[in-house]
């Protein structure tokens, strides 16, 4: 009786073991693949318990999952010669996990090298406007380029790819900042310029609107007035037609060249006796003295007085 039991716990034991090596779980984000004394199966081990041979068989799970890497900083001379500092990320998964373990070993490590291959060949062939600019177009590139050794040879896909960072040096930041403001100059001139030229052509428009109606020029000065006074101010405005100064320019015109004809068509001054000019004759102080001369000679006398009165 006590040899059976030993029996069957034996037998218990070495089936508990047998199963405990034969039953593998499958994750719903993984596939399983079984090596039957190492030759792949074809049957892939989907999610949920399997069976294998405890001793002539081994599975291996590959996650199914989109994986993420980081591309470490690249330094990077553009096709115009510009040094660059560029960094990215790369979203790939498994789509053949038999591809994945037999053609390729650690393939984690081995996107990654190729992804640095990559980023500095497709970086080397675009000028630096374009990575600026165009940076959808650098990052199509770039997949197609990751993608073409990995996704058939090594059962990989290639979900994205995108620059993260360009550090540029930074000389090249401030000639750019300095381009840039001089760009936004440029067009705050252009823009003024095509609004004072705009301006002008409605001020035209509207001078000859107002030409063609003589009392707008009234209605436009009575309202001039009233912007002028709207606000508690000290301006005082007073309307002066402009055609009130043409006519004193007439005027003054006119008195300029009537006094050289009447001069010419005038009697000639009278003499007096021994020749003299009236005002040349002797007076009892003297010959008469123009209003200048009358002042510099008064000044004189004036001086004159004051030093005798000094020497005195």
């Amino acid at each position: 009786m006590g040899a059976a039991v030993v029996a069957l716990v034996i037998i218990v034991a070495i089936v508990v073991l047998v199963l405990s090596l034969s039953v593998r779980l499958v994750q719903q984000y993984q596939c399983g693949v079984v090596f039957r004394f190492g030759r792949v199966l074809e049957r892939i081990r989907q999610p949920g318990f399997h069976l294998i041979i405890p001793v002539a068989d081994r599975m291996v799970r590959v996650s199914m999952q989109t994986t993420v890497i980081g591309v470490p900083a690249q330094g990077v001379i553009t096709r115009d010669n510009v040094t660059l500092t560029v960094d990215a990320v790369v979203y790939y998964r498994v789509v053949d996990p038999v591809k994945v373990l037999v053609n390729v070993r650690d393939y984690p490590s081995a996107v990654l090298q190729v992804a640095q291959t990559a980023l500095r060949s497709v970086i080397g062939k675009a000028d630096l406007d374009t990575l600026l600019r165009d940076r959808d177009r650098i990052n199509a590139e770039l997949k197609a380029v990751i993608d073409a050794p990995t996704e058939k040879p090594w059962g990989l896909l290639i979900e994205r790819v995108e620059v993260k960072d360009v550090s540029l040096p930074e000389g090249m930041k401030r000639s750019m900042s300095r381009q840039a403001e001089a760009e936004r100059e440029r067009r705050a001139r252009v823009i003024a310029a095509d609004g004072e030229f705009q301006a002008s052509r409605r001020l035209a428009d509207a001078s000859r609107a107002m030409a063609d109606t003589p009392g707008a020029y009234q209605l436009r000065l009575l309202q001039t007035v009233v912007d002028v006074a709207a606000e508690k101010n000290s301006t005082l405005v007073m309307p002066f037609p402009v055609e009130l100064l043409r006519f004193f320019d007439e005027v003054a015109r006119g008195s300029r060249e009537a006094a050289p004809s009447a001069g010419r068509g005038g009697s000639r001054e009278p003499q007096v006796s021994g020749g003299q000019h009236p005002a040349e004759q002797a007076t009892p102080a003297g010959p008469v003295l123009g209003p200048v001369t009358e002042n510099v000679a008064a000044a004189a006398a004036d001086g004159d007085g004051r030093r005798g009165t000094t020497t005195g």
